[in-house]
């Protein structure tokens, strides 16, 4: 089994910056990817941003590329997501999730997931 925790998620204005991290323990080797999600009030969730354990390979979705960057610190177990240049639009739970596949981008994908963390920008 597979536990995440996220934590750094908060308020703040738009054009700010936060820092979220995603703390993973138990069976984390069995994990190719790592991923971070966002789901919007009355919106479905999409795809935010992937790593691999091995290599640090990332990818971004569209809409927060050259704002946000994925990273990990593998002695820690922790994925970080530096958001840079906040939107109202970047409003909305984030989760963190794990899978066994190569750079999935979408949540079926996932096989273990945070309970997630709220991050609001206002403007």
């Amino acid at each position: 089994q597979v536990q995440l925790v996220e934590s750094g998620g908060g308020l703040v204005q738009a054009g700010g910056s936060l820092r979220l991290s995603c703390v993973a323990s138990g069976r984390t080797f069995s994990q190719y990817t790592m991923a971070w999600f966002r789901q919007a009030p009355g919106k479905e969730r999409e795809f935010v941003a992937h790593i691999s354990w091995v290599g640090g390979i990332n990818y971004y979705a569209d809409s927060v590329k050259g704002r946000f960057t994925i990273s990990r610190d593998n002695a820690k177990n922790t994925v970080y997501l530096q958001m840079n240049s906040l939107k109202p639009e970047d409003t909305a739970v984030y989760n963190c999730a794990a899978s066994f596949a190569v750079g999935p981008t979408t949540q079926n994908a996932y096989t273990y997931w945070g309970q997630g963390t709220q991050v609001t920008v206002s403007s």
